[in-house]
């Protein structure tokens, strides 16, 4: 679905990625793993179009290079940022209503199956939800209309256990819809629903390989990403 092949991100003189290939599988996750700081974020900004770049992107067999950010996005790439960017002083349904493109119908029906919380919210400003619901906010934003692929960044991250007990069981149901390349620190969750995973290190990829492969290698997990493969909250 999607391929990088040799992409370099500069800014301000730094090198951010450094040759980076990888390929998105047309189904489930894949995992983009990596201590914090080795250029995650920024793979996906890159493939966006939000960050200058060189090197290859390919969406679906047709390339993005050279396109700007909203004609990628509407080739049908969802798009859900680390920390939510939420509209604070509007409403759930204006969040939503934002996300709207296009001449097919948005979804708000299988949007709220999926989040009945957000129904029963939807006159709440988004800016007083919780962060567990503000992220459902930012999830259903990018199935209210027609993707082909997710790029999906840190959805767990700073919530409680619990809530990324259900915050997980949403992203499979996503993944069931439309494949998604994952950015994720809990590697409970990437155990859970990650069927590939690559990882990077100060902006290359240092495997590229089977999820379940490299979390049951504890003395790898470690050496890649700093942590047992143990980590992270019981989903």
């Amino acid at each position: 679905m999607l391929s990088l092949r040799d992409v370099h991100v500069t800014v301000a003189g730094s090198t951010i990625l450094e040759d980076v290939s990888f390929e998105v599988a047309a189904t489930g996750v894949t995992a983009l793993l990596g201590r914090n700081g080795v250029g995650k974020t920024s793979t996906l900004r890159a493939v966006l179009g939000l960050l200058p770049r060189t090197g290859s992107v390919v969406f679906d067999a047709e390339s993005l290079d050279g396109r700007r950010t909203h004609e990628i996005v509407r080739r049908g790439i969802g798009y859900v940022p680390e920390n939510r960017e939420v509209f604070a002083g509007l409403s759930v349904a204006e969040n939503l209503r934002l996300a709207e493109r296009g001449s097919a119908p948005p979804r708000y029906d299988e949007v709220y199956e999926l989040f009945p919380d957000l129904y029963a919210r939807r006159s709440q400003a988004a800016g007083t939800l919780s962060g567990g619901q503000q992220q459902m906010v930012a999830l259903a934003r990018v199935l209210l209309v027609e993707n082909r692929l997710l790029l999906v960044d840190e959805p767990t991250k700073g919530l409680a256990p619990n809530v990324v007990v259900d915050v997980a069981g949403v992203l499979e149901k996503m993944a069931d819809r439309v494949p998604v390349l994952l950015v994720e620190q809990n590697l409970t969750v990437v155990r859970r629903m990650a069927g590939r995973a690559v990882v990077l290190n100060q902006g290359r990829v240092v495997h590229d390989g089977d999820a379940g492969g490299l979390l049951a290698d504890g003395e790898l997990t470690r050496r890649l990403l700093g942590v047992s493969s143990g980590a992270g909250d019981p989903v």
